[in-house]
């Protein structure tokens, strides 16, 4: 089976921005700094997430097992090494340190950010596109912006572009018809709009009591269910059938259940519901939206309110809460004691997202 990825990173040059931007943009450029102890990422003089310099960001300290070593966290051969090692065929690709351009209140900081990372990744992915599905990052602040920049990276052959999982402050919610050109250009060019995990907040740490580091990740689902009921209740993708939604890193589990309370608020409270919707929640969702997943089962189990196709599993490398290198045990495992055809297997670990992001190598096919 083509074992395909749907949640993968790569680390960017540490001075990719602070040498790209315009010259008037270099002082506010997202970078990283190590200050008082902390590995910060920065944009000016503004701290915009920060990590205990003694948690690293990847299994690549000392006394680490050779076999967890993460080789390709910005090197690709080393990361073919580790996919090869891993049992993954091909990844989406998805940034590090641009993960925060939409923290970024500038528009035209905002823009070239975009802009330059775009232009990276595809110098950096387009001799291996056997292996990697390129993924761009678009700007929202000014939605002409973000319908030129998609139109630019759709005609290099991307296939997937990501808008923040949740809206940032000051910007239309995902309810509003002000979204229907963007998802509308989305459908007709064949690019899937992305929603990965913790883009658009402002700080993703939000507790910081007992519990906060569970807390803290976990809470970023909830993002993702309320980007995808704005956009299927306000009427976005009922609208725009042709467009496919994306949801990443935010578990899948939830979107059988977000599916059917839809549902029944839709029909129990019909009289109160507007705008009216073409098809009943559930399907709309069924036909548009997809989620990665790493090892929560239980959207396996769910798979027939969904459809199979709705769910594409994940590694997450090089995160440390990735799968790597223990992916092949941690796929084996997610299909024990679960009634399943050796077709949706193949669909759920490679070929939906294969088919989603059209990624076109000899395995694929």
């Amino acid at each position: 089976m083509l074992v395909f990825s749907a949640d993968s990173h790569i680390v960017e040059p540490p001075d990719l921005f602070v040498n790209g931007l315009p010259s008037s943009l270099r002082p506010r450029a997202i970078q990283m700094a190590v200050r008082d102890g902390y590995i910060m990422t920065v944009t000016g003089d503004r701290v915009i997430h920060k990590l205990r310099a003694n948690k690293p960001l990847s299994a690549k300290t000392e006394g680490a097992p050779a076999s967890a070593v993460r080789l390709g966290t910005r090197d690709l051969a080393g990361r073919l090494e580790d996919m090869a090692k891993d049992g993954v065929d091909a990844e989406v690709v998805f940034p590090s340190l641009a993960l925060w351009t939409y923290v970024l209140e500038d528009p035209e900081l905002e823009l070239a950010t975009a802009q330059v990372y775009n232009d990276w990744n595809d110098d950096f992915f387009s001799p291996h596109l056997d292996h990697f599905v390129r993924c761009g990052v678009l700007p929202v602040r000014r939605f002409e912006d973000t319908l030129a920049e998609m139109k630019r990276i759709a005609a290099r052959g991307f296939t997937a572009a990501m808008l923040p999982s949740a809206v940032p402050k000051g910007l239309p919610a995902y309810n509003d018809a002000a979204w229907d050109p963007v998802f509308a250009l989305a459908g007709e060019l064949g690019v899937v709009p992305v929603l990965h995990t913790g883009t658009g907040l402002e700080d993703v740490v939000v507790e910081r009591g007992p519990g906060a580091a569970v807390i803290n990740y976990t809470r970023q689902m909830i993002d993702a269910q309320n980007s995808i009921m704005a956009l299927v209740a306000g009427g976005v993708l009922d609208r725009n059938p042709k467009t496919q939604v994306a949801v990443i890193e935010s578990g899948a589990s939830w979107l059988a259940g977000l599916a059917e309370r839809m549902d029944e608020v839709y029909r129990a409270h019909a009289v109160y519901v507007s705008p009216k919707l073409g098809l009943r929640p559930s399907e709309i969702i069924r036909r548009q939206v997809k989620c990665s997943f790493q090892s929560d089962r239980a959207c396996i189990l769910s798979r027939g309110v969904t459809g199979t196709e709705a769910i594409m599993w994940g590694a997450d490398y090089p995160h440390a809460e990735g799968t790597f290198p223990h992916s092949r045990e941690v796929i084996r495992g997610l299909f024990e004691g679960v009634e399943i055809s050796e077709r949706e297997k193949a669909d759920i670990l490679g070929g939906n997202a294969a088919r989603l992001f059209r990624f076109q190598a000899p395995a694929a096919r």
